[in-house]
């Protein structure tokens, strides 16, 4: 019963001590003599304050008038600064009753936002409820065009701040707010969320500003059947909308 009474002990010995001598092991206990029965030793451990994090830089403090934000916008303390390509600045008329928020340049902008095939429909949707360029202000989320074409998630929030106060130094009647990326930055929410109804917008200046949310022009190009949608949305935008 139990183990293997014929087992050669002798040479599973030799058999284990070999294995140990290819492993590397070549002593079985320490040169020196040790006492086993000695009580421990405690040994102190010096303690080091772990080091304390780096700080996050705080946010340059955004300006509270409208020139020197204007200018702030697309300064060297803009959180896009360091960014590849050009800044564009908002554009449009001072003081517009409209105020159109996208979300960033578009690949071939070079002087205005919304140039080439998206700022040509663009034009057309201002034509189709009487408007141009010359009598609404536009501006975008981020004033250079990121990497990926999309608004990076880690500054989101604080552009968000920003959008916000552009809005608030504006003052316009009414925004609208094209595209998810410029929808999140003023309502925390998405355009299919959003869409339907005008939203307040609550500034620290006791201000409000109505947003109506709808598609960006690029997304128009992409899925045309959504033009009907965006048509309601600028009907709603200058109070036309149809009962």
């Amino acid at each position: 019963m139990g183990a293997d009474q014929n087992l050669d002990w002798a040479a599973a010995a030799a058999s284990a001590l070999d294995w140990w001598h290819d492993a590397g092991v070549d002593v079985l206990v320490e040169d020196e003599r040790f006492d086993w029965l000695a009580a421990p030793v405690a040994h102190s451990i010096p303690q080091h304050p772990a080091p304390a994090p780096d700080a996050a830089p705080a946010p340059a403090a955004m300006p509270d008038s409208w020139d020197a934000f204007v200018a702030w916008r697309t300064g060297d303390t803009a959180p896009e600064a360091k960014w590849g390509g050009a800044a564009i600045a908002a554009s449009g008329a001072a003081g517009a009753d409209l105020l159109f928020f996208v979300d960033c340049p578009e690949r071939g902008d070079r002087e205005t936002l919304m140039e080439g095939e998206v700022g040509r429909l663009f034009d057309r949707m201002l034509a189709a409820i009487g408007r141009s360029r010359a009598d609404v202000a536009i501006a975008s989320v981020c004033t250079r065009r990121p990497t990926t074409g999309r608004v990076p998630r880690e500054i989101e929030e604080r552009l968000a701040d920003i959008a916000r106060h552009h809005v608030a130094l504006a003052r316009p009647k009414r925004v609208m707010a094209m595209g998810d990326a410029a929808t999140r930055a003023l309502l925390a929410t998405n355009v299919a969320e959003a869409r339907g109804r005008l939203q307040p917008l609550n500034h620290k200046n006791a201000t409000i500003a109505e947003v109506v949310a709808t598609h960006h022009p690029r997304f128009l190009l992409d899925r045309p059947a959504a033009k009907a949608e965006a048509w309601r949305d600028l009907l709603m935008l200058t109070g036309t909308e149809r009962t």
